[in-house]
Formats: structure tokens, sequence, C-alpha cells
């Protein structure tokens, strides 16, 4: 019986750290885990994704609430399996709004821009190429990126989370609420930097007013070249 107990509590253990390197990065994770303090860090550079499911309102309107749920989760899936493909970190999810940031809380140099650019374009993509169960009408992403400087750190003793803060967020959030269907919206600041790698193909929209930002010039990223 005490090897049966013994056995459930190691089990009950694997499945709580399980848990809790899904919910907060994994060197973060390890900290709680040793019951050691996880200060926030500053971080210079860093290029943080959203993305948004074009005309959600209307689709909740005219869906049942199963059938939102459902798309929900077919999405999330769809975004997690290629993220794992990148040097990135998946921070949340606000209702149909995916938030991803690379640079954070690894430091990966200049790399931080790639990553983000590589995978909205592998997302585009994939989510092209669904059919939703329950939905004739194809569903559309809108992305925004921004890349400038955050802080990080962990927000709660009960469900705790890993948060980002700063103007970058907001700027990046901008971007998307501001953006189109299908297509990468860039600040000029995420623009800057894709240019260096001289391996994308970006196209200027021009200057638009963002709230709370006043006039922005901003741009798309159309593709890449291929590498073979």
């Amino acid at each position: 019986m005490f090897r049966s107990q013994a056995k459930e509590l190691l089990t009950e253990k694997d499945r709580t750290e399980l848990l809790l390197s899904e919910m907060l990065p994994k060197s973060v994770a390890r900290q709680l885990r040793l019951g050691n303090n996880v200060e926030a860090e500053t971080y210079e550079t860093s290029t943080i994704y959203f993305s948004d499911i074009v005309d959600f309102n209307e689709i909740t309107l005219h869906s049942e609430p199963m059938q939102v749920i459902t798309l929900l989760n077919s999405v999330y899936n769809l975004l997690d399996s290629r993220i794992e493909c990148y040097d990135v970190y998946k921070v949340e999810t606000i209702g149909s709004v995916y938030m991803v940031v690379s640079g954070v809380p690894v430091r990966n140099g200049q790399q931080h821009v790639v990553e983000v650019a590589d995978m909205s374009l592998d997302i585009l993509a994939n989510i092209e190429e669904q059919n939703f169960s329950g939905f004739t009408k194809k569903i559309e992403l809108r992305i925004g990126i921004h890349t400038g400087p955050c802080v990080a750190g962990v927000v709660g003793n009960k469900m705790t989370r890993y948060c980002l803060f700063g103007d970058t967020v907001n700027t990046a959030s901008r971007m998307q609420s501001t953006g189109s269907a299908s297509r990468i919206h860039l600040s000029e600041e995420t623009h800057k930097e894709l240019k260096e790698f001289k391996r994308y193909n970006l196209k200027k929209r021009g200057t638009i007013e963002i709230k709370g930002k006043g006039m922005m010039t901003t741009y798309w990223l159309v593709g890449r070249e291929k590498i073979f």
C-alpha cells in the first residue's frame, strides 16, 4: 500500500511539474520549483507577435458557443504546432488573440526578429490550407509584429503568469489591430531589423495613424527567399 501511495505521489508531482513547465518558461519554472524568487528582467531587444482571428466577433454572433470553442482550440493547436519549430515563447492567449515573443526569456542576439518573421510566414501558409469543421467561411488571421525593449517577469501567486510589459507590447498589439486579413503588419523598427538580413520581401504600406502612437510608417512582410 505504501509503495502504491508513493507511486501516486510521484505521478502527481510529475503532472504538476509538467503543467508548470507548460504555463511558464522552463528556466522560470525551474527556479520556482527550487523555491527561488524570480526577479523581473529588462530586455534591451525582443520581437513580439500578436495575431487575431479576422471578424471573430461576427463569427461568435452566428455560431453556437461549442462551435466557437472548437474553432479556437483548432486554431490554437495549429499555431502551437508551428511555433515549436522556432526559438520563440508563447506568452498567452486572450480570447482570439495569440501572443508570442522571441528574445525573452532567453536572449538570442538579433535572431529574434528572424524567428518571429519566419514563424509568421509559416503560420499564414498553414492557416490558409485549413478547413475548419462547421465553418464555410475561410478563417483568416491578422498578424502584427514590433521590435523593441520590454520588461518580463512572474506575476501572481495563484494562476501564476509570465507577463511582458512596456511600449513594445502595446505597439505590437497596435500593429495587429491596424493590419489586414492574411497579412503580416510590421513596425518601422521591425522592418529595419529584417532589412539587414537581405532575404525578406518587404513592402511599404505607408504612413498611418496608430491610436496612442500618432502617425507611423509601417510595412508588410510579404515573403522570403527560399534557402536550399
